[in-house]
């Protein structure tokens, strides 16, 4: 295999992780699908900016498993109507914002069509986004787990909500920046829904 890199699969990743991808797109780049799903991290989490700062938005998934799961068998727990409550919070936070409605058919089928795994979630979302990013990536999913040698970029223990980043994207308008401030590198529906077409510029 060529230079490439290979990535985690979150759910509506941030804007980080998109400048990341973007910068190897012209390369061998895999999509991470057989790794012990680990805890805590973005493949079920997201950060929006809401009227009182920012807010995590977290997909339940299934507990109880008495062994470690691969990611593809991670299955989404919807016991509690989740995707009503991130759909508010999405509607609340952004539908004053440019270009939600312009947006709102593409997404809004995500938390009205019953799901079971999360993987699967995260992977037509990853594929709605590029599309609308107007950033074409051709990826491969993996086939296995493996350690890889130089020649590909693992980052798939980066991008962790718990320790902070270095960085800093362009500034953009925001919905509460004059109540909040202006908030970095959130989910990459906060810029899309900001800034629409023009938002691939501010990466």
């Amino acid at each position: 295999m060529e230079k490439g890199a290979v990535f985690p699969l979150f759910y509506l990743p941030n804007v980080e992780f998109f400048k990341t991808l973007k910068t190897y797109k012209e390369d061998d780049v895999l999509i991470e699908k057989l790794e012990h799903y680990p805890k805590q991290t973005f493949r079920n989490r997201a950060i929006i900016a809401c009227p009182n700062g920012k807010l995590m938005l977290t997909v339940p998934v299934k507990k109880g498993d008495k062994k470690r799961v691969a990611y593809k068998d991670k299955r989404i727990s919807n016991d509690d109507n989740w995707q009503h409550v991130h759909w508010l919070s999405l509607e609340a936070s952004y539908r004053n914002s440019a270009y939600f409605e312009f947006y709102e058919d593409v997404f809004k089928p995500f938390y009205h069509k019953p799901y079971h795994f999360l993987f699967d979630f995260n992977i037509e979302l990853l594929d709605v986004i590029l599309s609308a990013l107007k950033m074409p990536v051709t990826y491969n999913i993996t086939s296995e787990y493996e350690k890889y040698g130089e020649e590909i970029i693992d980052f798939r223990e980066d991008f962790d909500w718990r320790k902070p980043s270095e960085y800093v994207n362009k500034p953009y308008y925001q919905v509460f920046e004059d109540k909040i401030g202006a908030q970095n590198n959130l989910s990459i529906v906060d810029l899309l829904f900001n800034q629409g077409p023009q938002s691939k510029s501010f990466f």
